[in-house]
């Protein structure tokens, strides 16, 4: 999308939301004021935050969670809190703590809604995880989330079609944590949803994407989609792990760690010269693991370490293979 036409996004969309305050009528009586949520899962769940905004007619929730216990854990959270029902769950990008919980959001009645980017690379990443999530012992065959489907899908930009309220969804022209990145602007909340392009003080994955069937980090790319965001500063942007935070000092602070993590990775895969074949062999998580506490005193006002643990070998494996 180009800067002018998200400009003048930002611009219409604040009009639609004054336009589609909720009116009291005799079919519909007043509502309570919209507003934006956070459902965050436990660790199991890799800490993951879900938003929902209540337009006080309907609930949007933005990215389905990891399992489907987490997702229903969402959704009671969400009925505590409101009469309004959930209409559609947006996924940001295609990983599956976005979109292992969809089925059970569609269950009651809400459809999933994704980029056809998106929606065409569920069916790869989860052939990659399953295997995996079932090999350590996390999940049984049986037990393993099911395929994620998407109900509704768009390209380049995509308005939600709400009773009251607006939701606007825009791909992004370069990939952040995956291969493709949708984002969702709320202007009534003031409220930018990334997804996880952004972890503001909590350490990334850095798996990457899947290409190929490999994961392929592209920090430079990601960088790039952080920049984007810039279009749409004055707003609060809320990432997939961390904090919220204003436009420009959450996208400047993800791209200095973008840019610390790879240094530290690029030093430490130099430290140890031919031993660098280990990072792809049995003795890689123990090489995980110092990294992960690398990070944690290189970025000491960061939380969620074991994301690096767990996820940084799509980068330390790239860095290693140049």
């Amino acid at each position: 999308m180009s800067k002018l036409i998200r400009a003048a996004a930002v611009a219409s969309l604040a009009a639609l939301a004054a336009a589609c305050t909720p009116e009291e009528t005799a079919e519909h009586p007043a509502e309570a004021p919209a507003r934006l949520g956070t459902f965050t899962s436990d660790t199991a769940g890799f800490d993951t935050h879900s938003f929902y905004y209540d337009t006080g007619r309907e609930v949007v929730v933005f990215d389905a969670q990891f399992t489907g216990a987490h997702a229903r854990s969402a959704i009671a959270q969400i009925r505590g809190e409101t009469q309004s029902p959930i209409t559609y769950v947006v996924i940001t990008h295609p990983n599956p703590d976005k979109f292992n919980g969809a089925s059970e959001f569609q269950k009651i009645g809400a459809k999933v809604v994704a980029s056809r980017a998106t929606a065409s690379a569920i069916g790869a990443v989860h052939a990659y995880k399953k295997p995996y999530f079932i090999g350590v012992g996390m999940f049984t065959e049986e037990t393993y989330p099911p395929q994620a489907t998407v109900d509704v899908t768009f390209e380049g930009a995509y308005d939600l079609p709400l009773e009251a309220g607006a939701v606007a969804l825009r791909e992004l022209d370069h990939a952040g944590v995956t291969t493709t990145q949708t984002v969702a602007i709320i202007p009534s909340a003031g409220a930018l949803v990334v997804g996880d392009l952004v972890h503001h003080r909590a350490h990334a994955w850095l798996e990457g994407g899947l290409r190929d069937g490999q994961p392929s980090p592209d920090l430079a790319s990601w960088r790039a989609a952080l920049d984007e965001l810039l279009e749409f500063d004055g707003l609060t942007v809320h990432g997939g792990r961390g904090a919220a935070a204003p436009v420009r000092a959450a996208v400047e602070e993800q791209k200095a760690y973008l840019t610390g993590m790879e240094a530290l990775v690029e030093r430490y895969v130099a430290s140890l010269g031919e031993r660098k074949s280990e990072l792809a062999g049995p003795e890689a998580p123990s090489h995980h693991k110092k990294l992960a506490e690398l990070a944690s005193a290189e970025f000491p006002d960061h939380e969620l370490a074991y994301l690096i643990e767990y996820g940084v070998y799509g980068l330390a494996n790239a860095v290693a293979n140049r």
